[in-house]
């Protein structure tokens, strides 16, 4: 059944598991992506060539390493394969879940061949980690008598407070929401990321040791002083401020009806955990829905709203759509921007590019009934790589609309509660603001106060935040102590450095 290791790329084709149909799982929120037989999953790591030089590792944020694990796959030696994903990934079950897989735009085999199936590999070799019972509470280092407060619960934050506590540290995490994962929990739907799966890893930290703190939002109802009691503090609060037309003179944008796409993903979630609603109640049902925003979340709104029973969905996008194929000024091994359509946008609703709202239609209530919009042109790119954008006479449009959803991507985390306290400096980058903080050390401009994630870098993928999140644990263990065993990008194994006062 199984050829050479080296020929395995020349005997199977890409395979990925299969989507219940769109017509059923519409009628749930589970996860509907199946498995592939043991076998066929193994016909998938015979893919890998096990390059000398494995342009993957650079696609991919944390470094895994991905000819390692599939050749341990190849040997049908699952648990090996978990032990090396997890020496790079505290959260492969996520990634394999939720990733984008940047890797995968950089496989070899990718250059003239489908890629190695890598995402579909990580999440069967964790999941296969969990049903063998491989997947424990790990023993922790001796205690270094060390307190961190860490401020955020999304994956930057769990996997810094994973990192921490297993280098004998002692780890606080708050949590202002009232369940610990952030967008983990109430960002991405439940039928992409059972939130089993997640409560799962959590359980696993805190019976390692670390202590979560839910319904703790500092600045507000914890105050800020209480972080004095720590030896560093460690902001991994995502980039929370949604991008919305507040300042644009758009007229009718502030009309009812229009919404931050995370204003209402996160009440779906609350209905299947069976909490109430406690804000003004978002729903799809039987209303024409537009989606504003053609990224993940715009996608994770179209597969929400079209569960709800929506009359009609629109997703719009302000940019081109993508080639189908590389262009020529993106090549192998960048990341390919080429069309996708996501496993949403397979269930229904209608997709349109270069779109520009001009504003909202007022149904004589105050409440959105319709969206007017023009399509555009972009010119090709200046010299500075610019593109200028022109409306094209006589496309104007009016859209019906009973509840608009915005899904145009985050600016900057919140600034006014603990930010704001202690005094952090900010600085730009190109979604609009973080807080400033080394890219080695991670040191913000507070003494023993330190910042990853998308506070830190601006908006970006789950794979980069629980990168940032092991790389600052790593850079605070170095700080407390002068030394770090954890494990970082900068360097392999045991690493100095003087040991820092105050």
């Amino acid at each position: 059944m199984f050829p050479s290791k080296e020929r395995g790329f020349m005997a199977f084709d890409r395979e990925l598991a299969e989507h219940e149909p769109p017509v059923e799982r519409l009628r749930h929120y589970n996860e509907f992506v199946q498995s592939l037989p043991p076998e066929k999953t193994r016909q998938q790591a015979y893919r890998c060539m096990n390059c000398g030089v494995p342009f993957c590792h650079s696609g991919c944020p944390l470094g895994n390493q991905i000819p390692d694990f599939n050749e341990r796959v190849k040997d049908d030696d699952w648990e090996e394969a978990l032990r090396i994903l997890h020496s790079t990934n505290n959260f492969p079950e996520f990634t394999g879940r939720v990733c984008p897989a940047p890797c995968e735009g950089s496989c070899v085999l990718g250059i003239n061949e489908p890629p190695v199936a890598i995402e579909m590999l990580e999440r069967e070799i964790a999941d296969r980690g969990w049903a063998e019972g491989w997947i424990k509470p790990e023993t922790t280092a001796p205690r270094t008598g060390k307190r961190i407060a860490i401020i955020g619960s999304g994956p930057a934050g769990l996997a810094a407070a994973q990192q921490l506590n297993r280098a004998g540290h002692d780890v606080v995490v708050y949590e202002r929401d009232d369940e610990p994962g952030g967008l983990l929990i109430y960002g991405i739907p439940a039928f992409k990321l059972d939130k089993g799966i997640v409560l799962r890893r959590i359980r696993q930290l805190r019976e390692e040791g670390v202590e979560i703190r839910c319904n703790a939002w500092v600045g507000k109802n914890v105050p800020t002083s209480e972080l004095e009691a720590y030896d560093a503090v460690l902001i991994a609060v995502g980039s929370t401020q949604a991008r919305t037309f507040a300042g644009m003179g758009i007229p009718g944008s502030d009309l009812k009806g229009i919404h931050p796409a995370m204003e209402f993903l996160p009440q779906q979630t609350r209905r299947l955990f069976g909490k109430p609603i406690e804000s003004e109640e978002i729903l799809a049902t039987g209303k024409n829905v537009i989606v504003i925003g053609g990224g993940d979340t715009g996608s994770d709104c179209v597969g929400t709203s079209l569960r709800q029973g929506c009359k009609s969905l629109v997703n719009i996008e302000l940019l081109p759509k993508p080639p189908l194929a590389r262009a020529a000024d993106n090549p192998w091994p960048e990341w390919p921007f080429v069309y996708r359509t996501s496993s949403s946008h397979e269930e229904g609703g209608e997709r349109d590019f270069c779109i520009l709202t001009k504003r909202f239609e007022d149904d004589g209530t105050g409440h959105v009934s319709a969206l007017h919009a023009v399509r555009i042109e972009w010119s090709d790119p200046d010299a500075a790589g610019r593109r200028k954008m022109t409306e094209i006479p006589g496309s104007e449009m009016r859209i019906p609309a009973e509840l608009v959803l915005l899904a145009m991507g985050f600016t900057q985390p919140e600034t006014d509660t603990f930010i704001a306290d202690l005094g952090l400096e900010m600085q730009k980058n190109r979604f609009g603001q973080a807080v400033k903080a080394d890219e080695q050390t991670y040191r913000t401009s507070r003494e023993g106060v330190f910042a990853c994630g998308d506070a830190r870098r601006g908006q970006s993928l789950v794979v980069w935040a629980i990168t940032e999140g092991r790389e600052a644990a790593r850079a605070i263990d170095l700080h407390l102590m002068g030394y770090s065993d954890l494990p970082g990008k900068a360097s392999f194994g045991y690493e100095t450095l003087a040991p820092q006062t105050g």
